[in-house]
């Protein structure tokens, strides 16, 4: 079995943000999603969890971090193409997040970013394969 990675976030209002990450272009997988909550796929081997507040309390005993006022984590994406980290960070404008921060263009590495519906920062990056060192 592949090694799989299962990021767990709170969220506010579970249908909103289901919605909102819909309209990225994400699917979610019916089997680990009921009203409390859902399994974002990413690809074959990475899940977003959001999970309602009260569902993820039941995971820790600490307070749930107010995204908006203070930062918890920061969840970084690679796409295939700049054209594609500008898309999905336009995408997320339009579902209602916003951004944070302005385009950072470094030639072989290019990166955008956005704030999610509880302003969970998701950082979007491509980078230039020929700038991969293979070992």
């Amino acid at each position: 079995m592949p090694q799989m990675i299962f990021v767990n976030l709170p969220v506010k209002d579970l249908d909103k943000s289901m919605a909102f990450f819909k309209a990225l272009g994400f699917s979610f997988n019916a089997q680990f999603t009921d009203e409390t909550a859902a399994c974002m796929v990413i690809s074959d081997t990475i899940f977003a969890m959001l999970l309602t507040h009260p569902k993820f309390k039941e995971f820790t005993p600490k307070a749930i971090a107010d995204a908006t006022q203070t930062s918890e984590v920061l969840i970084a994406l690679s796409r295939e193409n700049r054209e594609a980290v500008d898309k999905i960070v336009a995408d997320a404008v339009a579902a209602g997040g916003s951004t944070y921060n302005k385009p950072q263009d470094h030639g072989f590495m290019y990166g955008h970013g956005f704030q999610d519906l509880d302003g969970h920062i998701w950082e979007v990056m491509w980078m230039d394969p020929a700038a991969v060192q293979q070992n």
